[in-house]
C-alpha cells in the first residue's frame, strides 16, 4: 500500500540536545528520542547517572554522548553547545527540560536565594541554551525549541512563587520566541507537565500522591516521565511545522478539573 502522507514523523538521524537528562523527564525524553533515531546529546551536572543513561541507550543500540554541564555557567554552556555541534555535524532539535524545585516563603531568609537559583536554572538557562544552539539550528532543515515548563506556570501552588515565577517566565519565552524566530521556520514550543513521578515528587508518599490525584487529576493518577517524553517528541517532528507558541499541558486534565 502506497503512503498517503507527505509529511514526514521522523527524526531519524537528527541531533537533538536534551538538558537535565540524566533522571526523570530529561532521561525519558533522551530513551524517547533516541529509540526514534535521533543522535542524542545529553547535558546534566551530574555526570554519574548522565553517564549511566548514555550507557543503557548505546546498549540498547542507540546513537548518545553526555556532556556534564552546569548551565548556570554562561561559558561553559556555549562551549558545550559548540562542541555538540562539532561532534554530530550540526544541531536539529532542543529541549530545554532541566530543572529544579525550590519553594520558599516571601518573607523567609533563604528567598532571594531561592529566587535567584530558580530563576537562573529555569529560565535564563533555556534562553542560555538557545542563544548558543542558534546559529546551527538556523542551518537545520526543520529546526524544533521545545522548553518544558510547568502546570505551575498555568496556575499556583502556595510559597512556590520562584517555580511559578520561573515556569509563567518559560511560557513567556516561548511564545515572544515563536514570533521572533518563525519567519525563520524555527519552531518554539513549550510542555507544562502537571504532576509526574520524577525525582521532584519522590517525596511524596504513595497515599498522598493516590490523594491529590483522585481529587484534582481528570485520569485519577500520576503520570510515569515517559509519558511526557512522548508528547515533546511529537511537537519535533518534521511534520509538525505549522505548530508554534503552544503551551500543552500534560497533566492527565488537571487544568480543566473544576472540582
Amino acid at each position: 500500500m502506497s503512503e498517503l502522507t507527505t509529511l514526514s514523523r521522523s527524526i531519524e538521524g537528527k541531533v537533538a540536545i536534551i538538558t537535565g537528562a540524566a533522571s526523570g523527564m530529561g532521561a525519558a525524553s533522551a530513551k524517547v528520542f533516541a529509540d526514534a533515531g535521533a543522535r542524542v546529546a545529553l547535558i546534566d551536572m551530574n555526570a554519574e547517572p548522565l553517564a549511566e543513561v548514555v550507557n543503557e541507550i548505546e546498549e540498547a543500540g542507540g546513537t548518545a554522548n553526555g556532556w556534564p554541564l552546569d548551565l548556570t555557567d554562561k561559558a561553559a554552556t556555549r562551549e558545550a553547545i559548540n562542541a555538540i555541534a562539532d561532534h554530530f555535524g550540526g544541531i536539529d532539535i532542543l529541549v530545554n527540560n532541566a530543572g529544579i524545585s525550590r519553594f520558599a516563603p516571601i518573607d523567609s531568609d533563604d528567598y532571594e536565594d531561592a529566587w535567584d537559583l530558580s530563576l537562573s536554572v529555569l529560565l535564563s538557562a533555556h534562553t542560555r541554551t538557545i542563544r548558543a544552539a542558534l546559529p546551527w539550528l538556523r542551518k537545520a532543515e526543520h529546526p524544533r525549541i521545545v522548553n518544558i515548563a510547568s502546570t505551575e506556570g498555568l496556575g499556583a501552588t502556595a510559597f512556590g512563587s520562584p517555580y511559578t515565577a520561573a515556569k509563567t517566565g518559560v511560557i513567556g519565552l516561548t511564545r515572544s520566541l515563536a514570533v521572533e524566530l518563525g519567519p525563520e521556520g524555527i519552531t518554539v514550543n513549550c510542555i507544562c507537565p502537571g504532576p509526574i513521578r520524577t525525582g521532584m515528587t519522590d517525596a511524596i508518599s504513595e497515599e498522598h500522591k493516590t490523594i491529590y490525584a483522585k481529587r484534582r487529576v481528570a485520569l485519577k493518577r500520576y503520570a510515569e516521565p515517559e509519558e511526557v517524553a512522548h508528547m515533546t517528541l511529537s511537537l519535533t517532528l518534521p511534520a509538525a511545522g505549522f505548530t508554534t507558541g503552544v503551551a500543552l499541558p500534560v497533566d492527565g486534565g488537571l487544568t480543566i478539573k473544576n472540582a
